[in-house]
C-alpha cells in the first residue's frame, strides 16, 4: 500500500507544482487542504487541528506548506494509510 501512496502523492505533487509552484500559502494552500476559506484554515491552525505540514517562515507573513508534503498528506487521506512524510521516495 505504501507504493500506492507514493504513486498518488507523486501525481498530486506534479499537479500542485505545475499550478502553484513548490511552496503554497494563502488561498491556494487552504483550498488544497480542503478548507472553505483562509479564515477557516487560520482557525484550524489556532485550534491545533490543522495538519502538521503547515509552517511559518521568519520575517514572512502567513503560513506555508510544501507541495510535496501536501501531496503526501492528501494521498494518505485518500488511501487511509499511515505514511511518514520523512520517508519520501528515496529522498
Amino acid at each position: 500500500m505504501a507504493e500506492r501512496v507514493r504513486q498518488l502523492a507523486s501525481e498530486i505533487e506534479a499537479a500542485l507544482i505545475s499550478e502553484y509552484g513548490p511552496v503554497l500559502s494563502g488561498a491556494p494552500l487552504s483550498k488544497c487542504l480542503g478548507y472553505p476559506s483562509v479564515m477557516a484554515m487560520r482557525q484550524s491552525i489556532s485550534r491545533g487541528t490543522a495538519p502538521d505540514i503547515i509552517f511559518s517562515i521568519p520575517k514572512r507573513s502567513g503560513r506555508f506548506a510544501l507541495a510535496r508534503d501536501i501531496a503526501i498528506w492528501l494521498a494518505k487521506q485518500r488511501l487511509g494509510e499511515s505514511y511518514d512524510i520523512n520517508q519520501g521516495e528515496g529522498h
